[in-house]
């Protein structure tokens, strides 16, 4: 049994450390360290938006307002997150390329869900 043990240790440490795969033989990987400095700056923007829809909560703008300002400030909020915390804003010009087309497929599913929610005959739009 102990001489099981010792030959699947010894296996296991020789694939791993004399594989083909190991860290030596990959292709050098670049990627853009972001301080920590921006990370808080981030959070504390995120905290500030958070707060501002809160309080946005509390006050009568009239009409749709209430809505067009919560929905401007969680877009921003989503932009931020999108940019920093999936680290788009440091990606390649094809991430930037898939995200605008997954924002892109968004309007249009936008769009074609009102274009029939508006078009019913019992709910008047704006």
């Amino acid at each position: 049994m102990e001489t099981a043990i010792r030959h699947s240790s010894f296996t296991i440490y020789h694939s791993i450390y004399h594989s083909p795969f190991t860290i030596h033989h990959l292709p050098n990987m670049s990627e853009h360290i972001v301080s920590r400095k921006i990370y808080f700056a981030i959070f504390g923007a995120l905290m500030v938006g958070t707060a501002a829809t809160v309080g946005a909560a509390f006050i009568d703008l009239g009409g749709h307002l209430n809505t067009v300002l919560a929905l401007t400030i969680a877009v921003i909020k989503a932009t931020l997150v999108v940019l920093y915390f999936m680290h788009v804003r440091y990606s390649s010009r094809l991430t930037w390329v898939i995200v605008g087309s997954g924002l892109f497929w968004l309007g249009i599913m936008f769009a074609l869900t009102l274009s029939d929610y508006w078009s019913r005959n019992w709910i008047t739009p704006f």
